[in-house]
């Protein structure tokens, strides 16, 4: 391709509406252009590199067995009404778009295709004979995020291979698990990308397993924990840990103490003199379930410790059927104003206790009566314990549980692990941690789908037996970006060569240069006809611009026939690392195929 016939315009200055570096360069170098909050148009560069990262995940896709397909973007709401998701994706979460049609049918633009695929299942397979299958897409998702933010990392259009599988039993659904597993692994290091993959919640999409695989870069969303020795890696949503030893409560007898102005952790043990590892803080969380009913839940916790919300949540989903209810839909931190609608007189916020009366609860139909209350695993085992005293300006020290206070009947592990902890594998490991970029996630969704949406399958016994499922995304359009993310320098993107939108760019410093133009022209011809992708930048601009440019742009390698054409030589300069040979002008074809073809093996 002809830079002059490209539809090409870099910016010099970044876009003010760009807040990380791969944002900023894929607008100024000219990839994409937003059109709307968090919709973006993949411009000719970018869609060359969508497109080869789409190949590789296809080659990696099919090396495995699964088999393409194309499912319907439009979603029929009475599906994601069979598997229960309906209200989460629309109200919860809130990350359906949703619609009604002229007939007065109610749609949503799919986020992913768990239902849809489950119900072609349902309606196709009747034999363990056809099991295992596995069915993959390569398609644009629709996410209607809060904030949209970090070009295509977070849009509410986005491009995504998603994958679902069928089976008889676990031990298949397992091994199709690791093959996905595998096949990630080569995906990332084929894109020439660093990354790790670590274990990681659900989330919505449910299951009883998952791992997700993330681009490491400072500018992750997500904190990665792990450990040196290679084996344990988790999302800190997921991580579990051993927290430090709690030390010796200073106080031997109960009492209560006025401790004014200590609603912090912080304050209190300054206050008291005494170590966080021996305070119980309590607190409080506001759920409400699909069912409506609002529960106000009291977390007891080591006061070293933060609840991590995913555990809650988690915690509080097993508990739905207690509420008659099945999901959680919110799970906030009540602030003043909420708690209006359901306290009946005013809470002593920094100074509760774990048994907060439940006559602070002005009960209804909407709101459950009594506080749910949960006790974290570092909290079970204190003596001599600091805590509040339900009354504000005071607190407790020397409190014991099923003394001065009854243990909480549902102990959970909602702590949220941090770097420096212990690693339960093996004590002597610390967690490290690190910033990353989910591209992936693979499930074990197992029989969640088919049995709420009554797919079955008839085994060899001649029973109706639920489908074992799994499940298998890859962001595509985010790992592209992701790819910015974690290989960039001042002047500009550095594509790995495998997803790079062309291989070479040829700069013709002086078009009025009859020689360079032709030994240019010669190039460009011999180069794209033996398959190494090249740009010729034919414009009319100064040199300098035409090289900033290339840089800007990220082209793994700049070919300039300059002066060094006077010996029969062109200027090629790797962009990873500014390195500038003179090579042979009847050599620079074979010199690039070998430097390529090690790149990408």
């Amino acid at each position: 391709m002809r830079l002059s016939q490209m539809l090409f315009v870099t910016l010099r200055e970044d876009p003010a509406e760009a807040e990380i570096p791969s944002h900023k360069l894929l607008l100024r170098a000219g990839y994409i252009r937003r059109i709307g909050s968090g919709l973006y148009a993949y411009l000719p560069l970018m869609w060359r590199v969508l497109k080869k990262v789409s190949q590789i995940v296809r080659e990696e896709m099919d090396a495995t067995g699964a088999q393409e397909c194309l499912l319907p973007q439009l979603q029929p709401a009475d599906l994601w009404r069979e598997s229960g998701r309906w209200d989460t994706y629309t109200q919860a979460e809130g990350i359906m778009f949703s619609m009604t049609d002229r007939q007065q049918r109610e749609l949503g633009l799919g986020p992913t295709h768990e239902e849809v695929i489950t119900t072609i299942a349902k309606d196709m397979i009747r034999s363990y004979r056809q099991l295992p299958l596995h069915l993959y897409q390569i398609q644009t998702k629709f996410r209607d995020e809060i904030r949209p933010r970090f070009g295509l990392m977070r849009g509410r259009e986005f491009i995504m291979k998603d994958g679902y599988s069928f089976h008889t039993n676990e031990e298949s659904l397992k091994k199709t698990y690791q093959d996905m597993a595998q096949a990630y692994s080569n995906m990332l290091r084929r894109s020439g990308l660093q990354f790790r993959a670590v274990d990681a919640d659900s989330g919505a999409i449910g299951g009883s397993g998952s791992q997700e695989f993330m681009v490491l870069a400072e500018a992750g969303e997500d904190e990665v924990l792990y450990t040196e020795d290679g084996q344990y890696a988790a999302n800190v949503e997921k991580a579990v840990s051993m927290p430090a030893d709690a030390e010796p409560s200073p106080f031997a007898a109960f009492e209560k103490r006025e401790t004014p102005g200590t609603e912090t952790i912080d304050k209190l043990c300054k206050f008291l003199k005494c170590s966080p590892t021996q305070v119980v803080k309590n607190v409080l969380y506001q759920a409400v379930y699909d069912n409506g009913i609002t529960v106000l839940v009291l977390v007891s916790i080591r006061g070293d410790q933060d609840v991590n919300q995913v555990k809650l949540l988690n915690e509080l989903t097993k508990l739905a059927d207690n509420y008659q209810a099945k999901t959680v839909l919110f799970l906030t931190v009540p602030d003043a104003e909420a708690q209006r609608k359901w306290a009946a007189k005013s809470l002593p916020l920094g100074y509760m206790a774990p048994d907060v009366a439940d006559d602070y609860i002005a009960g209804s139909k909407e709101v459950n009566s009594k506080f749910l209350r949960l006790v974290d695993r570092t909290a079970v085992d204190l003596t001599n314990f600091v805590t509040g005293s339900n009354e504000s300006g005071y607190h407790v020290v020397g409190a014991n549980w099923d003394k001065e206070f009854p243990l909480p009947a549902t102990v959970v592990g909602v702590r949220t692990a941090k770097k420096g902890d212990r690693a339960v594998h093996n004590p002597e490991q610390t967690l490290q941690s690190a910033r990353g970029i989910e591209v992936g996630h693979i499930f074990q969704l197992g029989t969640k789908y088919s049995q709420a949406m009554g797919a079955t399958y008839t085994s060899e016994q001649g029973e109706e037996m639920p489908f074992v499922m799994g499940c298998y995304g890859v962001g595509v359009s985010r790992l592209a970006q992701s790819a910015v993310e974690q290989s960039y320098d001042k002047d500009g993107i550095i594509w790995p060569v495998a997803i790079a939108p062309y291989h070479a760019i040829i700069s013709i410093p002086n078009l009025s240069d009859a020689q360079q133009v032709e030994v240019a022209e010669k190039l460009y011809a011999e180069l794209n006809q033996s398959g190494i992708e090249t740009l010729l930048d034919d414009r009319d601009e100064r040199a300098g611009v035409k090289f900033k440019d290339a840089d800007l742009i990220g082209i793994p390698y700049r070919i300039v026939p300059g002066r060094s054409l006077k010996v029969g030589k062109v200027e090629v300069v790797e962009r990873a690392t500014h390195k500038s040979h003179e090579i042979l002008v009847d050599e620079v074809n074979s010199t690039l195929k070998q430097w390529i073809d090690a790149a990408i093996k």
